[in-house]
Order: structure tokens, then C-alpha cells, then sequence
């Protein structure tokens, strides 16, 4: 059955794992929020997935960035500085014998916090904001980052700003779930979204790239990013793309220039690079992994690793 690029193999570790919540460390089935929690009641919250590497979470400052950016966004008071969020996501990956493991996926966690009454008005949650960082033994299955997903283009559309900033990665996702629904139910791993306009913006869960060009000079594209949320990996691969020589584009193209790509692949925090062998029931290229998106997976490798130990380096370990 297709589960897209965030399928991964059961690890039974993760039956153990301590949960943060709140300052604490509670095991799996102890960690709990209350039914009264704006993210419960209403999914009023923020959020942001990071990968570890060596213990370490990487590119920790752009999502830390990215977090901020929404609370502020949501008139959200966090109640933790970027510097004690940094010590809680340590804590829970020392608490969980993590601090030197591959292989970790970590899901931070943020909402209004708890409200007085079921009621959407922000001014009635009584308490500070809830925090929870789960970290989990979690890597993404081999065939698919070798073999890749199939996608299929679904006909909701992504919001624009002002009905619901695409920008904010929000606890909301049910038009994103919507898509999902509509793809997996056609047969496909995964939704291509559309903008309004009807170009080509992102997929449910990840960011979408094609490879256009010829084989002896590829070009990598995107979407103008004005319909997605400013990815972290999206934004990584475009900067491997600057440094290691690849012309890559942030523009506004359509479907039929997908179904003539050469290659196409899509990015997400989980599983890094994943290739697309098919669109809509059209083969990709050859349908297998091309050499571009193989060449980026190795480089995205390398830049998360290098991460990872300038982040060692800076904390003395």
C-alpha cells in the first residue's frame, strides 16, 4: 500500500521513548495534553520536524527561525527563548540515548495552550503556551528514496494569504489532509497541488522540483514559492544547487511542463530528496532515479552531516 515518502519501518524503541511536555519527561503513554488545548480544540498551534544526525538536530537555526516567524505571526507568546528550546530538544534526545544517534525524526510542537472553555476568541486560554518535542527512532524506508512515489494532482488548491497564509506551518493542515485523501484514494503515493491560478505549487507534504533542460545541461525548477511554506530542505536544495554549479529556477510553470521533465523529485524534513517516478499516470523520464536527483541526495547528505558537527563543535562535544 502507498504511504509516500514519510513511510518508515516500525522500531519497537519507540514503545519506551520520554516525551517533553511542558518541562517534562514523561514516557509514551503518560504524555498527554488537555482536552481543553487550543491545539485539540482547535489545532491553534505551530510546528516544525527536524532530522538528527550524530545527535544533533540540523539546520536547527532556519527552523527555530521558521517558528518564530509563525508565532509572531499568531500573536503567540512560546514562553521559551530559541536557546531554551535548543536545551529542551537536548535533554529529550539525551533522556532517550539519542545524543550521538542517526535515525532520529523529532516533531516539536507548539499551541495557545490550554482555554478556559471550547471557544475559538485566543483570549480565553488560561495558561502559558503548551510545548512538546517527541523524538523517535524513525528513518525512511530504502526503496523509498531509491525507487521513489508516484503523484497525482488533486483538485484542491492551496490557499492564499488571505485565507489561510500558506507561509504558516500550522497545526491546521485539513486541506492538505483533503489532498492526501484524494491522491492515496486514486492510487498515488501522494497530492500535486496547484495554486490558484492552476501552476504547479507543492504537494501535501512536501516541496515539488522538476529537472528540465537536457541531460548534458539540466536545469532544476520549482515553484515561484509563493503557494508553499518556505521549506527548509526546499531552500537547501536550491542553495547545493547555487554552490555546486546546477541552474536552478524559482518560477511559475504548469502540468504540461511537468509530464516532459527529465527528472522530478520532491523535499521534506523526513526523507530529504525523494524521486517521482510518475505524475497523473505519466512516466517521469525514465521512471527511475535520474543522475540529478541522485547527485543531490549525495550533497544534501553532506551539507546535513557538516550541520550536524558545527553544531558539535560550537557546544564543545
Amino acid at each position: 500500500m502507498a504511504h509516500g515518502t514519510h513511510d518508515f519501518a516500525t522500531d519497537p524503541r519507540n514503545d519506551a521513548i520520554l516525551v517533553w511536555v511542558n518541562g517534562e519527561l514523561l514516557p509514551r503513554d503518560r504524555a498527554v495534553v488537555s482536552v481543553f488545548d487550543s491545539g485539540f480544540v482547535l489545532g491553534d498551534g505551530i510546528w516544525e520536524g527536524l532530522r538528527v544526525y550524530a545527535g544533533r538536530p540540523v539546520f536547527l537555526d532556519q527552523h527555530l527561525d521558521r517558528l518564530f516567524e509563525g508565532a509572531a505571526a499568531l500573536l503567540l507568546d512560546i514562553g521559551l527563548t530559541r536557546a531554551e528550546l535548543a536545551d529542551a530538544l537536548d535533554a529529550t534526545l539525551a533522556a532517550n540515548g539519542m545524543e550521538a544517534a542517526d535515525g532520529v525524526h523529532v516533531r516539536l510542537m507548539v499551541t495557545r495552550g490550554v482555554k478556559a472553555t471550547p471557544y475559538q476568541d485566543p483570549r480565553v486560554t488560561i495558561g502559558p503556551a503548551t510545548v512538546v518535542i517527541i523524538a523517535e527512532h524513525k528513518d525512511p524506508l530504502p526503496a523509498t528514496v531509491t525507487e521513489g512515489i508516484t503523484l497525482f494532482t488533486t483538485h484542491v488548491r492551496r490557499a492564499t494569504p488571505d485565507t489561510l497564509d500558506p507561509k504558516l506551518n500550522a497545526h491546521s493542515k485539513l486541506n492538505d489532509i483533503t489532498a492526501c485523501i484524494q491522491a492515496y484514494t486514486a492510487g498515488a503515493d501522494e497530492a500535486l497541488m496547484l495554486d490558484p491560478h492552476g501552476f504547479v505549487a507543492t504537494c501535501n507534504s512536501t516541496h515539488f522540483f522538476v529537472v528540465k533542460g537536457t541531460p548534458t545541461d539540466p536545469e532544476v525548477w520549482t515553484s515561484d514559492g509563493r503557494f508553499c511554506l518556505g521549506g527548509i530542505t526546499r531552500s537547501n536544495v536550491l542553495r547545493l544547487c547555487r554552490d555546486h554549479g546546477i541552474p536552478a529556477r524559482e518560477t511559475t510553470f504548469s502540468l504540461t511542463d511537468v509530464y516532459s521533465a527529465q527528472e522530478a523529485f520532491v523535499t521534506g524534513t523526513f526523507a530529504g530528496l525523494v524521486p517521482v517516478r510518475s505524475v497523473d499516470g505519466r512516466t517521469i523520464g525514465t521512471g527511475r532515479r535520474g543522475p540529478v536527483v541522485e547527485r543531490l541526495q549525495g550533497l544534501y547528505a553532506d551539507l546535513a552531516r557538516a550541520d550536524a558537527a558545527a553544531r558539535a563543535r560550537e557546544s564543545g562535544r
